[in-house]
Order: structure tokens, then sequence, then C-alpha cells
């Protein structure tokens, strides 16, 4: 596969979200630099986080997209995790010069000036960081195929973001703290600008501080768990499984293991097939089941065994995990 093919597989979430927070953090640096405000300094310091972190991901969810070759014949959907476990390690050190700076401001309050740039700058990094969440929420409900439109598409993101690919998971969690940050740095401004009340400006600064090092260890575990190799969410145990007992030849499933790898699923197991078939019948039906479960576009890779049927039910989906 070439590297425009690649590319365009890239996940397209975290290249927009990538590119809006590189303009957003750009304006936030100059305001920061012009006006001395801690909040946006914190607000920028974010965004810079944000538009790294957001590249690599965009990087590594491209190169995941690679076909398996024969040293690697998985295939590289695990490289995601890598590069997300890097974003990790980029906010928690942004992190750390947040809080560091809303220490310092409370110990030594600063006079901010240029209220008006502040203002409008923080109100349009909003609307950008908002248009990216939305955009990472819409996401989320088309690889977890889930019906919902409009105002329905925000609970239905929250519930299904776990089945999701991991940089839109990504996206989604950092744009959540974006927008939440640049609000709470837009009540700052606002309130030392009308107050005399400066010590608000450092306490923003470190709360901003805090909102990134959650992110950080929410995004940090979820990518650790699929470094492990997590379990495909039962939702898709159940509708493979559908999918090989609706086979009129398939009379059970021995054994079903799903794999989760990046954004698609490994696919393990035993079918039971109806007795008094030939070898080279049972071969034949292998193969038709396993190009079906391929058809699906979640799934790259089956492995499938055959068996005779054993008369007994093994296949209780009610006692799964």
């Amino acid at each position: 596969m070439g590297l425009w093919a690649l590319l365009k597989k890239g996940n397209t979430s975290s290249l927009m979200a990538a590119l809006g927070n590189t303009a957003v953090a750009a304006a936030k640096g100059v305001a920061a630099a012009l006006s001395g405000s801690g909040a946006m300094f914190a607000s920028a310091m974010h965004s810079v986080a944000d538009a790294i972190n957001q590249g690599f991901v965009f990087a590594g969810s491209v190169l995941a997209e690679k076909q398996p070759t024969r040293r690697f014949p998985t295939g590289f959907g695990r490289v995601i995790n890598l590069f997300c476990m890097v974003a990790v390690m980029v906010v928690s050190f942004m992190a750390y010069e947040t809080i560091l700076e809303g220490f310092h401001l409370l110990a030594h309050p600063a006079q901010a000036s240029n209220f008006w740039l502040n203002f409008a700058i923080l109100l349009v990094a909003i609307l950008i960081d908002g248009a990216i969440l939305w955009k990472a929420m819409k996401e989320i409900v088309r690889e977890a195929r889930v019906e919902a439109k409009g105002l329905a598409v925000i609970p239905a993101a929250f519930r299904n973001v776990g089945r999701s690919a991991p940089p839109t998971r990504l996206v989604f969690y950092e744009d959540i703290v974006a927008t939440l940050g640049a609000a709470l740095a837009l009540i700052a401004v606002i309130i030392t600008q009308l107050s005399d009340f400066k010590m608000l400006d450092g306490i923003a600064t470190i709360l901003i501080g805090c909102l990134m090092v959650g992110v950080a260890f929410k995004v940090g575990y979820d990518n650790m768990v699929g470094l492990i190799g997590v379990a495909a969410p039962k939702d898709v145990e159940d509708r493979v499984a559908g999918l090989l007992l609706a086979d009129p030849d398939v009379r059970d499933i021995n054994q079903l293991r799903i794999l989760q790898e990046g954004r698609t699923y490994h696919v393990d197991g035993y079918v039971e097939l109806r007795v008094g078939l030939t070898l080279a019948d049972a071969d034949d039906i292998k193969f038709r089941l396993k190009a079906m479960l391929l058809g699906d576009p979640d799934i790259t890779d089956v492995t499938l065994g055959i068996l005779e049927d054993n008369g007994v039910r093994d296949w209780r989906p009610e006692l799964t995990p």
C-alpha cells in the first residue's frame, strides 16, 4: 500500500485536531506573551500539547494501517497505542509546567492586560475546540456503528467511546479538557479584569493543569490495556457469533476469542459443523466462513478451526464475561 493510500486511511479526527490546535496555540501564545495572563498561558500550553499529541497520533494511525508482513503477521494495529503513550508523556510534561506556573502566579499575582485580545482569542478557541470535539463525537458514533443524529450524538459518544479507535478516544478526551480549559481561562480573564481577585488567575492555571493530568492518566490507562491485548466488546462478539451460527452447516461454536487491535479485531475460534461432511466439504465451509467474516471492515484477521458436532451445546453467550 502506497504512502498516499495510507495517509487517506489515517484518523481524520486527529489530523483536524492537530491543525486546529496548532492555529489556536499560536494565537494563545501571542496573547499570553502580550497580556501576561497566567490562565491564557496555561490554555496555550494545553493547546501546544494537544497539537503535538494529535500530530503524533495521526502519524501512528497511518502506520497502524500497514498491511501484515511475514515478520509481523498480525499487522500493526497496536502501533497506535505506542504513539498514544508518547502523547501521554507530552501531556504530562506540559501539565507539570502549567501547574508550576499556577503556583508561581499564586505567590506573585500579575495584572493581565489586553483584555479584549484575550477575550476574543479564548472565545474563538472555545468554538474551534468545540467543533473538533463534535467531529470526534460523530467519529465515535460512526466507528461504534451506532445510529444517532443531532444532539443524540452527545450521549451516544459518551456511552460508546470505549469502542472507538485509540486516536479518536484521545482526541475526544483531550478536546473535552481543551474546551473546558478555554472556558475556565475565559472566566478567569473576565473576573480578574472586573475585580481585584487576581489569585484566580493562578487558581485557573492550576485547575487546567490538573485537567491535563486527568487526561494523561485516562489515555495512558486505555493504551496500556490496548498494548497488553484487550477482548472485543460484548456486542462485537455477539455479532461475530451470530454470523457464524447463521451458516446452515454450523451447529455450534466450540471456542471464540476476539482481540481488539487498534480499531480492528482479530478473530480466533473453533466451530462445530454438522455430522457426515467429508474433509474437503468441511474445508470449503471453513474458507467460506473466513471470507464472510473478513467481509466485515472491522475484522482484519480470522483463524478458524473445524470440529465435528459433539452434540453438546458449547456456545452459551450469557456466560461469557
